[in-house]
Parts: C-alpha cells; sequence; structure tokens
C-alpha cells in the first residue's frame, strides 16, 4: 500500500507524463496564446483532429488545460498562469543542462540575431518616452485575445505589404509568441534589411502577461491594423 508522500509523487508523476510529449508542449505553447477550437489547434499543429483532442483531453485531465462550449464548438485554453511557470522551469532547465537544446538553439534562432532583447521594463519607458514603435506579429486571433499595449499587428506573414505603416525615424520592437518562437527573430531581420532599426522584446505576450505587465484585448480579429490602414469589412471576411 502506498504511502500519503508515495501517492503524492504519484499525483506529480502524472502532470509530468501530461508534459512529456513534444505534441502536448507545443499544443500548450498555442493556448498560451488565447482560447483556441480544436480544429484550428489540429491546423497549426500539423496533427489529426483526433490526435489533438486526444491530447488536449490529456492536458486537461492533468488540470494544464480547460475547456468551454462556444456554440457547436469546444474553445480549449491554459488553466492558469502556473501552467506557463511549469514550462518555462522546464524550458530553462533544458537550456541550461542539455546541449542538444543549445545547439539548436544556436543554430534555429540565434543565427538569424544574436543581439541581446529588449527587456519589458525598458520596452514600457521607451513607448512613455515616444521612442519606439512596438509591433505584434502573431496572427490576428492572438493579438485580439490580448497585446502588449499600443502595439500595431503586423502579421509576419503580412510585413513587407505593410512596411508603409511603420514610421522610419523611430525604432521598432517586435514580439510574438515567446522565446523560442521564431517569428520576432525573422521580423526583425527582415525589418533591418528593409532599413529599420528593429529589436526584439525579451520573451513574447505570454511572458508579459504572466510577469503582470498591462495587457489590451481588442475584437473583432477584422479590425488589428494599424490606423493608416482600412478595416476590413466585416461582412467580407
Amino acid at each position: 500500500m502506498s504511502t500519503p508522500k508515495q501517492s503524492l509523487f504519484e499525483q506529480l508523476a502524472s502532470v509530468a507524463r501530461a508534459l512529456g510529449s513534444a505534441a502536448r508542449l507545443e499544443l500548450l505553447d498555442y493556448l498560451a496564446q488565447g482560447e483556441r477550437p480544436v480544429d484550428e489547434l489540429a491546423r497549426l499543429s500539423g496533427l489529426s483532429v483526433a490526435n489533438t483532442s486526444k491530447h488536449l483531453q490529456q492536458l486537461k485531465a492533468a488540470g494544464l488545460a480547460q475547456a468551454r462550449r462556444d456554440g457547436q464548438h469546444v474553445r480549449y485554453g491554459l488553466a492558469d498562469d502556473q501552467v506557463l511557470a511549469a514550462v518555462a522551469a522546464l524550458r530553462g532547465l533544458a537550456e541550461c543542462r542539455h546541449r542538444a537544446v543549445g545547439e539548436l538553439l544556436d543554430s534555429y534562432l540565434r543565427a538569424r540575431d544574436a543581439l541581446e532583447p529588449l527587456p519589458a521594463a525598458d520596452l514600457l519607458e521607451r513607448v512613455r518616452d515616444g521612442l519606439v514603435t512596438v509591433i505584434d506579429v502573431r496572427p490576428a486571433e492572438e493579438y485580439a485575445q490580448g497585446h502588449v499595449p499600443g502595439a500595431l499587428n503586423v502579421p509576419l506573414d503580412a510585413l513587407e505589404q505593410r512596411l508603409g505603416e511603420l514610421p522610419p525615424e523611430r525604432a521598432i520592437v517586435a514580439y510574438c509568441r515567446g522565446p523560442w518562437c521564431v517569428l520576432s527573430f525573422e521580423a526583425v531581420a527582415r525589418l533591418r534589411q528593409a532599413g529599420f532599426n528593429a529589436q526584439r522584446l525579451e520573451n513574447g505576450l505570454p511572458e508579459w502577461r504572466q510577469a503582470g505587465w498591462p495587457v489590451e484585448r481588442s475584437t473583432p480579429p477584422a479590425t488589428h491594423r494599424a490606423p493608416a490602414a482600412p478595416a476590413t469589412p466585416a461582412g467580407s471576411r
């Protein structure tokens, strides 16, 4: 018969098992941006809807995700920000102790931009002083569910077409989903190539929110544009 301590460790192991899947960790990364229906998560992750649903149910059973019905769809989200902390701790441990992780980061991310990113506190100060333009390069739906106050939504796939909306005399700070997200690295590289003074924000929107910095929400996603661009009429989507 198990002792209470052994039972506690078994429950801890069940949470660890839920985290012990690359597919589930990727799904948590998407859930950290906001709620998503199963079919959208399947599209983003490249998994089948059936596999995505199975992984989400495992995350929910472990207390890492929650679900709610929205009409005909079930939308999943993180249970709370403690899940972000758990994943961040796992990520930090891997970066410090797993050589392969460091090598992948060097080849996949740091090769694109070896410069130090801008800390969140510094960004707030520069925004208050009117020194920077902040751009959120995530998709519009993620931007709608939360973004840095005053940030313009310029998804990476639309960046070249939107360069004319960015003031050339001001520095640009780009951010995306988190420290392992390539979107902001790519955005900064393209902005610098176009002649802008560009820098990445340290971490991403989930870490910004977890740290207690202010977050804005906006709806509907079709209106998430820089002020100079006309909004898309709702009936045209």
